[in-house]
């Protein structure tokens, strides 16, 4: 293995905004910010040829043959490091990465030291992680030999990945059956409610709401996976898992140099997005701004995080005719112009008729409902993913859109909307909503702090 030369210490991750990577190997980092740890890669070496029986994926095994080059490596995406410390948490504006594991927990402890503890612990964790580096400090192979290791080890020798973790919290922190927690009822923001059951729902509990929520995005599944696991494990005795979800292939573009992607019913998903190359756009629609909510200061630079678990009934989909499934989104499936003319990113035109005086763009079609114009100029930004879960016994896939969207407030930018899809929608035949889930994000961490920091001042 080629060895690496050291970090520039002259450029920390906090001069880096959240959208741009750093391909460098910088030190871990803990809740300090103090530079500490084993390099994974280092690692990587100690371990010699069992490192081969791990089953490493294959973006893992193409950055070791990158390393073992000897050269300098070409830029690869696996190689993108987002810098987690900022005035904006990674993985809002951040491009989009490839996939997703989400995971929402539920706070056991009855203790509000203890629950910042594990704010302050995950805190450190995700800094180390996000730069390509063990959860704890001595690593998965190191430390006392009769002891666990502080790292589950199934992303040694995995570079980075664009890997992004970012936090929220739920109305269940604050109150539970009307009763104050942990002393922050009187700071709950009040948009942050339990999400309305909207026309069409059928939502299992089991795959809803939660006290805290991790996003976590990276363009290898393992780093992702590895990244809740071991923030799930840190969490034992605190806070449990109450339900998750692994994505693939995402459903939006968040950034202007990503191609759109497709859904699950083969359709070009996103294309009128919000997008990190449109600052005061996404100013308007995604942070929330100082002075929103007084009793909730301290998510200014924050946002809110709405996420449905969206099932698909591809095989019924799969029956309708190409005219017809056009006409239920309103843009064509090859291109994904609009009906009415153009090309993908053409402004569809919903006053324009074809035959029968009919216009060209259904009324009830997706694009003319949750367009802005027809909402109040409202705008969310998507960071959806697909997923397959398996089968269901009926021996359907059981699979569709995990919806994510992040939005300066649910009650104008989502409520609204999707209490009117849901009645009026062509797609929603086609769709049933199993999960949902609201989650305040807030703001950056600055070096030195621990998430949500502000929430406890």
């Amino acid at each position: 293995m080629t060895p690496q030369p050291p970090p520039d210490e002259s450029a920390p991750d906090t001069q880096l905004s959240e959208a741009t990577p750093s391909t460098r190997d910088p030190e871990p980092v803990d809740g300090s910010g103090t530079a500490r740890g084993v390099s994974r890669r280092g690692l990587l070496g100690a371990a010699g040829a069992g490192v081969a029986g791990l089953g490493l994926g294959a973006a893992g095994m193409a950055y070791q043959d990158r390393q073992s080059a000897g050269a300098a490596p070409a830029p690869h995406p696996v190689d993108r490091a987002y810098p987690f410390y900022g005035d904006h948490q990674a993985g809002i504006v951040t491009p989009a990465q490839d996939r997703l594991h989400f995971a929402a927990f539920d706070v056991i402890t009855t203790d509000r030291d203890e629950l910042i503890s594990l704010l302050r612990d995950w805190t450190a964790a995700a800094a180390r992680m996000t730069q390509g580096r063990d959860a704890g400090e001595l690593g998965a192979t190191s430390g006392s030999y009769d002891a666990p290791p502080d790292d589950t080890g199934e992303a040694i020798g995995l570079p980075p990945s664009g890997l992004t973790l970012t936090f929220g919290f739920g109305p269940g922190l604050f109150r539970q059956d009307g009763k104050d927690r942990f002393g922050l009822a009187d700071r709950q923001p009040k948009a942050l409610r339990r999400l309305p059951h909207f026309p069409a729902d059928k939502l299992d509990p089991a795959r809803s709401d939660g006290d805290l929520c991790v996003q976590a995005c990276a363009d290898d599944p393992q780093v992702a996976v590895h990244a809740i696991r071991n923030l799930a494990r840190i969490a034992f005795g605190r806070a449990s898992v109450r339900w998750s979800q692994l994505g693939f292939g995402r459903t939006s573009s968040t950034s202007t140099a990503q191609a759109t992607p497709r859904n699950l019913f083969g359709f070009k998903d996103g294309t009128a997005n919000l997008k990190a190359e449109e600052p005061a756009t996404v100013d308007e629609h995604v942070w929330v701004p100082t002075g929103a909510d007084p009793a909730a200061d301290w998510l200014a630079g924050g946002s809110y995080l709405v996420a449905r678990r969206i099932n698909m009934t591809i095989e019924t989909w799969d029956r309708q005719s190409l005219r017809e499934q056009e006409a239920v989104i309103g843009r064509s499936k090859a291109e994904g112009a609009p009906l009415s003319g153009g090309s993908e990113f053409s402004e569809p035109d919903f006053a324009l008729l074809g035959r029968g005086d009919l216009p060209l763009i259904a009324k009830n079609s997706h694009v003319a409902l949750v367009h802005p114009d027809a909402n109040d100029g409202a705008r969310m930004l998507r960071r959806g993913y697909n997923f397959v879960d398996g089968s269901t016994g009926l021996g359907r896939l059981d699979a569709g859109l995990f919806f994510l969207a992040y939005v300066v407030d649910p009650r104008t930018h989502f409520i609204p909307i999707q209490t009117k899809i849901g009645v009026g929608d062509a797609l929603s035949e086609y769709l049933q909503h199993t999960g949902s889930a609201l989650f305040a994000v807030p703001p950056g961490v600055k070096l030195g702090e621990y998430v949500g920091q502000s929430l406890f001042a």
